[in-house]
């Protein structure tokens, strides 16, 4: 039980100021051991450190030990023929060969765009969309599936789920539908600041995504597309959902790789400098920017694996999520040696992946 304290106590109390006992913060601790960590990481490992590698499968330690990666992104074949006890086991195990902790991530959205939960081993009903939960049950449906489906992720060992999704869409015929809330830029934020919180809550980490917003564009994993959108209706409808998820402390925001022509007309989002200055910037995001997959075909059709992955990094990318771990994390070294990129900026995003 607390005592209170004799008067003679609190005299005490009242004289100690804050220069006489300064207060250390948990942002103070954590920068402080990010510190330790990054002084003691090689030019190598701090690039690896980039990198959200899509999962190899048998050869995950080897790659660990060699690469180094910032975590492992698992795709549902992944999880074919697999049961709860085994991929707990694996993932279990990966982590242990990890110096520094992986991040273990899926796309768990609900509905079109589920990793896991297809497979009958693993649930036996795929998780909902948002459009439907909301049908069924409103928010509180939301709320309760965002918590069901954080315990269950990291019941498995996953810390992250590449969700949710923040695109404004109300056009069922538009590519992005289905995967959306469904409704306009103010219940969309409403809906986006009510699920960061949750997975918050719980421990696991979210990734917003997709800035700068998807529109009514075609699927950017079959090639390019063009977004001619002005910036007011970005400003005024798609940014209002991010701004929404950052004002709840969203750890992370994935970037889409459409070309948005009021902000740039030539690169896509995802390797824009300009992209990512209005997210730093504008929007003051101080967490994690992702790529989408620089796999998908509105990258490769107009970058080659090696130039997507250095123009990545120099847009201001923390994570890069890679299907070529190997091929992309030496390019990206090879950049730094050049004097291409930055050693400070490379240790600028591997705080931030610290941290």
């Amino acid at each position: 039980a607390a005592v209170k304290p004799s008067v003679s106590d609190e005299m005490i109390l009242e004289s100690v100021t804050p220069e006489t006992e300064p207060v250390t913060s948990e942002a103070d601790l954590i920068a402080e051991e990010v510190e330790k960590l990054l002084a003691d990481m090689t030019l190598e490992e701090k690039i690896g450190q980039m990198f959200l590698a899509r999962f190899p499968g048998a050869t995950v330690t080897q790659e660990i030990a060699k690469y180094y990666p910032g975590g492992y992104i698992l795709f549902s074949s992944d999880f074919a023929g697999e049961t709860k006890a085994s991929i707990t086991a694996k993932l279990a195990e990966y982590q242990k060969a990890s110096p520094i902790n992986l991040f273990l991530g899926v796309d768990e959205e609900g509905g079109s765009v589920v990793r896991v939960s297809n497979h009958s081993a693993f649930r036996s009903q795929r998780f909902a969309s948002p459009q439907q939960l909301w049908s069924q049950g409103g928010l509180p449906a939301i709320i309760h599936d965002a918590k069901e489906k954080s315990v269950f992720l990291k019941s498995l060992g996953l810390n992250m789920n590449l969700a949710p999704v923040a695109d404004v869409s109300t056009d069922p015929t538009s590519f992005i539908y289905d995967r959306t809330f469904g409704q306009d830029a103010a219940r969309t934020a409403s809906y986006i600041a009510e699920v960061i919180q949750m997975m918050k809550d719980d421990q696991i980490v979210a990734v917003l995504k997709h800035f700068p917003g998807y529109g009514d564009n075609h699927d950017t994993h079959t090639g390019k597309a063009i977004d001619n959108r002005p910036y007011e209706e970005l400003q005024t409808n798609d940014f209002l959902p991010f701004i929404s998820g950052i004002k709840a402390g969203v750890p992370c925001i994935l970037v889409n790789h459409n070309v948005v022509t009021a902000i740039d007309s030539q690169l896509p989002a995802s390797v824009s400098p300009n992209v990512h200055q209005i997210l730093r910037k504008e929007l003051n995001f101080s967490g994690l920017i992702i790529t989408d997959d620089l796999a998908m075909g509105a990258i490769e059709s107009q970058l080659d694996h090696n130039e997507a992955a250095v123009q990545a990094v120099l847009a201001g990318n923390d994570l890069i999520i890679s299907s070529d771990l190997s091929v992309q994390a030496e390019a990206v070294l090879q950049a730094v040696r050049a004097g291409t990129i930055a050693e400070s900026q490379i240790d600028q995003a591997v705080k931030r992946i610290l941290a």
